[in-house]
């Protein structure tokens, strides 16, 4: 039976064995919710459903362009981030690519559907897993894509933008493509984020990519998208996959949310904050944090060794990061959430951990 890999597995999950809800911290959805005013839209929505969507999403990609200040010709929406992947592993048919790790895992399984061939530059716990400038050299004219997150998922850290420049130039000079996800950028505080989209006229090679889902917390719609120059690379996209992949509410919840410059402004506070505050409460309980930009924390806690599955128990879900290349059992990563949520999370690591102690499971 197949099984997902990635956090937001609420299903699986419903109750638990003290019949508890879960709160979900495996998956990185901003904390606010969806806004009221793209509730309202989708609500909307729902008349025109009884039409086919528009298959080249013109409304949202003439609203988006303006928003980004690019040309409208340089996007493609796509059923979220993810789905860009398959079609564009379909697309391009990389036949060697590199990639950190650890890193999201869908990059990897959207390749394998072509056999692409992998060099993995693996980020090291002593250097806080940050990429280094020997990054550099694992890029050469036999390889077809490199695949950057920024900041990385899961470890919530931002490549140096000097380094990522010179990747960039690198992968030109090579023939390469470089596909940068910078899903996660819009929970980076101001005077630390960065985007290459004013790179995009230049260099015809890179693409972004980019989600309202975890932005506007809607994983449940399904809305990304990637930017390009490359308009051959468009056509490309569109032409391998279904037509009617973006549904009506999605569409009209992307224009919406477009306009919810507020929102946006009191996520980034909530979420600096909190991540403040988790992030001490975290070390406070002996656990090794990696200085996280986004709005997830990454850290490695050695004891109780099943913590995940000890959370489960008292109502919450974490993910568990030993399937993620290059890490271990010991690795964990939450979402930030709010200070009610976020003290409960706390109570009960703390409870559980005073209980393993107890049991003698350390």
């Amino acid at each position: 039976m197949y099984k997902s890999v990635h956090g937001g597995d609420i299903y699986s999950e419903q109750n638990n064995s003290l019949g508890k809800n879960i709160v979900d911290y495996s998956a990185n959805v901003n904390p606010l919710g969806l806004p009221v005013s793209v509730k309202e839209a989708i609500k909307n929505s729902i008349k025109n459903c009884v039409n086919y969507p528009d298959p080249l999403c013109r409304e949202l990609i003439e609203k988006l362009a303006k928003y980004l200040n690019i040309k409208k010709e340089y996007l493609f929406i796509s059923n979220g981030a993810a789905d860009v992947l398959f079609k564009l592993a379909l697309t391009v048919k990389p036949g060697r690519a590199v990639l950190l790790a650890p890193t999201f895992a869908d990059y990897e399984k959207a390749l394998r559907t072509v056999d692409c061939k992998f060099t993995y530059y693996e980020l090291q716990e002593e250097k806080n897993f940050i990429a280094g400038y020997d990054l550099l050299k694992k890029i050469n004219s036999r390889v077809d894509l490199v695949v950057i997150c920024n900041p990385n998922n899961p470890t919530g850290k931002l490549i140096d933008e000097d380094l990522l420049l010179e990747v960039l130039e690198k992968c030109c000079r090579t023939g390469t493509k470089l596909l940068l996800d910078e899903c996660f950028m819009d929970f980076v505080d101001g005077d630390k984020a960065y985007s290459l989209c004013s790179k995009l006229d230049k260099y015809h090679n890179l693409i972004i990519l980019k989600a309202f889902t975890k932005t506007y917390a809607m994983p449940g719609l399904r809305l990304g998208y990637c930017m390009t120059s490359d308009v051959s690379l468009i056509k490309g996209l569109h032409e391998n996959g279904q037509d009617w992949n973006v549904s009506i509410p999605a569409q009209t919840a992307g224009i919406a949310a477009l306009d919810e410059e507020n929102y946006l402004l009191a996520s980034k506070e909530l979420i600096r904050v909190e991540r403040q505050y988790l992030t001490a409460q975290l070390e406070g309980l002996g656990a090794k944090t990696f200085g996280s930009e986004a709005n997830y924390i990454f850290f490695k806690l050695e004891k109780p060794e099943n913590l995940a599955e000890l959370l489960r128990k008292h109502g919450f879900l974490i993910r568990e990061c030993n399937n993620y290349h290059n890490l271990g059992p010991t690795y964990y990563r939450i979402a930030v959430k709010t200070r009610y949520t976020n003290r409960a999370l706390i109570k009960a690591i703390k409870e559980v951990r005073r209980n393993a102690l107890i049991i003698g499971n350390y």
